[in-house]
């Protein structure tokens, strides 16, 4: 082999050190992180740096959290408080901290047939659509969305049942979408519907109680508990996301000149 030859491939082999090199990150994460495009930019910057690969596992919360709970991932970003404080509590995660919000909007037909504008709080949109019973699509996949609807059909002192109220078991993206279809109501995260807004022909019909608010947090996954997560890994995901260039990322993505997510990290 000529020399010129030789020296080629050791040039290749040693441009693809780094690749070869290359670490990956396994992160659970609730499916509007991902359905709204924010992952799409918010992750990039960090793999660079740390050439690292995140391989993202896009499920509700609750299937979030049980991922963490058996240690296949490392880290989750999740939205349900309630459940985040029993993960911490039973020792499966650590170092939970606080990233960004939204709020939850109930969406439906512009005709809005069960007559939720106006409803003086969330408690009473509920009640009117237990009365109307137009079609509801349900995320029914023990997400944070799907956890916060029940708290409201609770609060509301409905029990839905019957066959106006359907339960799909599937991501946001896909409820919006079947909510379109069925010409119904659901109750949704407002950065995923913002993303999928002109897909759908649905209306914000009730928002701005402050029940609807919906934080986000980070939650590393105990590597006591379960020895092979990548603790350091984890720790350098969080620090970004809570951190000035994370948080600066979260500030700046927009669609359509609308926020989808505040930081929260500062607080």
């Amino acid at each position: 082999m000529s020399r010129a030859r030789l020296a080629a491939l050791s040039l290749a082999a040693a441009l693809a050190a780094p690749a070869a090199a290359e670490e990956r990150l396994r992160l659970s994460t609730t499916t509007s992180t991902e359905n709204s495009g924010l992952l799409k930019v918010l992750l990039p910057p960090f793999e660079k740096a740390n050439r690292v690969l995140v391989d993202v596992i896009a499920v509700g919360t609750g299937k979030a959290l049980k991922l963490g709970e058996r240690g296949d991932v490392d880290v989750v970003l999740v939205h349900d408080p309630g459940l985040e404080e029993k993960f911490v509590a039973a020792g499966f995660g650590v170092d939970r901290r606080a990233v960004m919000h939204n709020d939850f909007v109930v969406v439906g037909p512009r005709a809005d047939p069960a007559g939720l504008e106006g409803a003086p709080s969330a408690a009473e949109v509920f009640r009117r659509l237990g009365a109307g019973k137009a079609p509801f699509v349900s995320r029914g996949d023990e997400s944070g969305t799907h956890q916060k609807e029940k708290a409201l059909w609770k609060a509301a002192g409905v029990a839905p049942a019957g066959t106006w109220y359907l339960e799909a078991g599937q991501g946001m993206g896909e409820v919006l979408q079947m909510a379109d279809q069925k010409r119904g109501y659901t109750l949704s995260d407002r950065g995923t519907f913002i993303a999928y807004e002109r897909k759908v022909d649905l209306a914000i019909l009730a928002q701005g109680d402050p029940v609807l608010q919906n934080p986000y947090s980070v939650i590393a996954v105990n590597a006591a508990r379960h020895r092979h997560v990548k603790r350091e890994l984890a720790r350098k995901l969080i620090d970004y996301l809570t951190g000035p260039e994370g948080q600066k990322v979260i500030a700046g993505f927009t669609l359509d000149g609308k926020q989808l997510f505040l930081p929260d990290a500062a607080k």
